[in-house]
């Protein structure tokens, strides 16, 4: 899924703390942007792998909620929501597409590594690739109850994230024929520090 469906997933996480403890809603609310967002900075360095934890991440979120519960703190809330963001990412990717530089296709069996069980986690394609339309449809299902509940500057986060889906989803198909025009053109030095999504679809044409 793309990166503002995630964000807006941990943003919605928090959501029960506007109600509940109001205190903790504002670090709630950031923390699960930070957390649904965080395992995507991985994107050009072991994508889906070095920093995505499906099994890891959601052990140690129930146990930080549970700390949360029993000692609520701005500390105990933020690394609650952090680690419930970034394991609902994780497990909502593995409901995505393959690792590949054009999902729609199919042909990869790589969603998610599962360190635990050192393997690759196979993609299920409830949503066909991010920056589908049922992606965005998704991003606009998370963003509706938080515009409804939030001002200020969270509403204006989620506005933001929305408009970035939109124009995502408008340009998914575009970009990744657009990534292969640019690494076709980049000096040999670069080569290594590219993706091998990115090489191996460029070999394909070549082929």
């Amino acid at each position: 899924m793309m990166l503002p469906t995630h964000a807006l997933g941990g943003m919605v996480l928090a959501l029960p703390f506007a109600v509940v403890a109001p205190e903790y809603a504002s670090v709630a609310l950031v923390a699960g942007f930070v957390g649904g967002i965080f395992p995507d900075l991985d994107l050009y360095f072991g994508h889906r792998k070095t920093l995505h934890y499906p099994v890891y991440y959601s052990g140690f979120a129930a146990v930080a909620a549970a700390v949360a519960v029993v000692a609520p703190s701005v500390a105990t809330v933020g690394v609650a929501l952090f680690l419930l963001g970034a394991a609902l990412h994780c497990l909502t990717d593995i409901l995505g597409s393959g690792l590949e530089l054009r999902p729609w296709e199919g042909t990869s069996e790589r969603a998610v590594y599962d360190h635990y069980r050192d393997t690759w986690i196979p993609p299920r394609q409830l949503i066909r690739y991010d920056g589908s339309p049922a992606d965005l449809f998704l991003s606009g299902l998370l963003a509706a109850p938080l515009l409804y509940a939030l001002e200020g500057p969270f509403q204006w986060t989620v506005i933001a994230a929305v408009a970035v889906a939109v124009v995502y989803t408008a340009l998914r198909r575009v970009l990744a024929d657009l990534a292969v025009v640019v690494v076709r053109v980049l000096p040999p030095t670069v080569r290594p520090y590219v993706p091998e999504r990115y090489l191996e679809d460029l070999e394909s044409t070549r082929a």
